[in-house]
């Protein structure tokens, strides 16, 4: 029979601890609810709540951010939303921006990782120039490109009258339609690099010697390529195209550095028309409507792109 050892000189409130924390330590579960317990309140004080109550923002006529009592209009904040034609156009410009901008990136950050992955003179160097649009904040890269795009003094106007491929210097966001192709420029340059790293990642655990036997078979490069490379690597696109999507229906930084959604709206996309409704027409009511559309909309896409992934894992 075992005896257990009697502690000397502890404390009442010592020896009380203890025992609790043997038991917990007994029951696993309850230890891991302990342990997760500070990750949670963190979860909730900075998603889960801000959620609910926006939410429950979306549901009163609220048009001050003084608290008070506000009247409940219930869904009337949605429905307006149904009959809000700039808020259609900035959804449909929202998605038109990302899934183009997502398609390229995804095109040339394969190219950039396939390219990476080979074996050259100074791929460390190389790999470390080629992060840097990604690492460069969005607000210094805004504030860059727009002095390139600048009508007046910018250096893509200088660059290309110089050689001769424009013979007057051209205002890049002065038109709506221009002016949203160019922010997708911007998108594309930061952000191709950070597809570049994950399929560079992809690339590292595919077997050599599957390239091997394609070669032995008498498999060129590009068949190995669509034969092997890419199919090991859907996963990881389809996590990426999940990111990208993810941060494209989110896009506000932006848009807000390089154009405030100007020229007459034509790049407002549908986060920063949430903040003119909420912030600069003081409708918090149907602001947080917005919102909550808006995320509805990404989980959506997101379920469509979870679901490919399950396929592509299957296969």
């Amino acid at each position: 029979m075992a005896v257990r050892p009697v502690s000397v000189g502890r404390s009442p409130l010592a020896e009380r601890l203890s025992n609790r924390f043997d038991r917990l330590r007994r029951a696993p579960g309850s230890l891991a609810l302990v342990l997760l317990l500070p990750s949670l309140v963190l979860v909730f004080g900075v998603v889960l709540y801000p959620l609910v109550r926006t939410l429950l923002t979306s549901l009163h006529d609220v048009n001050s951010a003084m608290p008070g009592a506000y009247p409940f209009v219930g869904a009337h904040n949605y429905l307006e939303l149904v009959k809000d034609a700039e808020f259609r156009s900035s959804l449909l410009r929202t998605a038109y921006f990302t899934f183009v901008t997502t398609a390229f990136e995804l095109t040339f950050g394969i190219l950039l990782g396939v390219l990476l992955n080979a074996n050259f003179h100074g791929r460390a160097v190389v790999r470390a120039v080629v992060i840097i649009p990604w690492a460069v904040p969005t607000v210094v890269s805004g504030a860059l490109w727009r002095w390139i795009f600048n009508g007046n003094y910018g250096a893509l106007n200088a660059a290309l009258t110089q050689t001769h491929l424009i013979g007057q210097y051209k205002q890049w966001l002065g038109t709506p339609w221009l002016a949203l192709h160019m922010i997708m420029v911007e998108d594309v340059w930061k952000f191709t690099p950070f597809v570049a790293l994950f399929v560079l990642a992809g690339l590292q655990t595919i077997p050599d010697e599957l390239h091997e036997a394609g070669m032995v078979d008498g498999a060129g490069t590009v068949r190995r390529f669509f034969a092997i490379t890419l199919p090991l690597l859907a996963p990881v696109i389809l996590v990426t195209a999940v990111l990208r999507t993810i941060d494209g229906f989110r896009l506000f930084d932006i848009i807000y550095v390089m154009t405030r959604g100007g020229p007459a709206s034509g790049t407002e996309t549908a986060a920063f028309y949430t903040y003119v409704r909420a912030f600069s027409d003081q409708s918090f009511g149907l602001g947080s409507a917005l919102a909550i559309t808006l995320t509805a909309v990404i989980l959506v896409v997101t379920v469509v792109y979870m679901r490919a992934i399950r396929v592509s894992e299957v296969d």
